[in-house]
């Protein structure tokens, strides 16, 4: 697998603008489309090897708006060649992700991104979809590149909020019922989208086209509290049990007293890491 167009070279400038505007000005603020960042660029994958790849992994899905027993029908890896027997002629769309572990190879596709430092960054995810292939309007909640590997897409976008009622129900994809498009593009080969989170968006083939999407980690505070937390409970600290030598005689012992109150508050706390245990921590984690 050959690479002619990328390479280990952190990009500069992302069109007419340098990174560090691009940083300032829309990187988790506003969507920016950017023609021929990559000139030439042509696919390193092609779309029967991205379907072989997809029938022996488990991160791909395979998206029927049309054509399938419901609207929208997904398919789970790891997929089946007749599965792929089966499809109409247009309205599907292949997607895998983690594809940068898959054919390490293509961590040339995200080595220009690193403007952005590695902890942020996720994967690399690409999509192969024929005529009127999509995965419907929706939003997702990390920032993304979309660059487009080959052939056409229509990208339409949004700044309307979304509310939960505004998401198609029953179906394994969270589309967006009403979609109201503000902006338009025609991409190809060599252009890139970026879009920060939560921007209302719409991808469509036009012909037979694929795309490469570089997604950035945006952990939640409940994500980052569940695996602190879960390290701290495998430490020996954190097996030890509350005690209450000399206790006082209580009036009524359906209450939880004050004093039984600031024991157990003080307990609990102890257990608690300092900041920089929490930085050590952190470090440790995304080094």
């Amino acid at each position: 697998m050959m690479f002619t167009v990328m390479s280990d070279t952190i990009l500069t400038h992302l069109g007419e603008i340098s990174v560090e505007q691009f940083l300032a000005e829309y990187w988790q603020q506003k969507p920016l489309l950017m023609r021929q960042v990559f000139p030439n660029f042509t696919s390193p994958v092609t779309p029967d090897e991205l379907a072989g790849i997809a029938c022996d992994v488990d991160t791909a899905r395979l998206v029927q708006e049309k054509g399938g027993k419901t609207p929208w029908e997904v398919h789970h890896s790891p997929l089946r060649k007749r599965d792929f027997t089966k499809l109409p002629a247009t309205h599907w769309t292949l997607l895998v992700n983690d594809m940068n572990e898959i054919l390490p190879e293509l961590q040339a596709i995200i080595a220009p991104f690193r403007f952005i430092p590695d902890w942020r960054i996720d994967d690399l995810m690409i999509s192969y979809a024929v005529e009127g292939g999509s995965v419907g309007p929706h939003i997702d909640a990390y920032d993304v590149f979309l660059l487009q590997g080959l052939g056409q897409r229509r990208w339409q976008i949004s700044t309307q909020a979304v509310s939960e009622e505004n998401f198609i129900p029953n179906l394994d994809l969270r589309i967006m019922r009403d979609f109201v498009p503000e902006q338009e593009w025609v991409v190809e080969a060599g252009d890139l989208l970026y879009l920060p989170p939560n921007v209302p968006h719409y991808g469509v083939a036009l012909g037979e086209c694929m795309t490469y999407s570089v997604g950035f980690r945006a952990p939640s505070r409940a994500d980052l509290l569940e695996e602190l937390l879960g390290d701290l409970i495998e430490q020996p600290e954190a097996q030890q049990r509350f005690t209450d030598p000399k206790r006082h005689l209580q009036a009524d012992p359906s209450v939880i007293s004050e004093a039984d109150l600031e024991r157990l508050t003080d307990f609990v706390m102890e257990a608690l890491p300092d900041r920089a245990t929490v930085r050590e921590w952190l470090r440790r984690m995304n080094g």
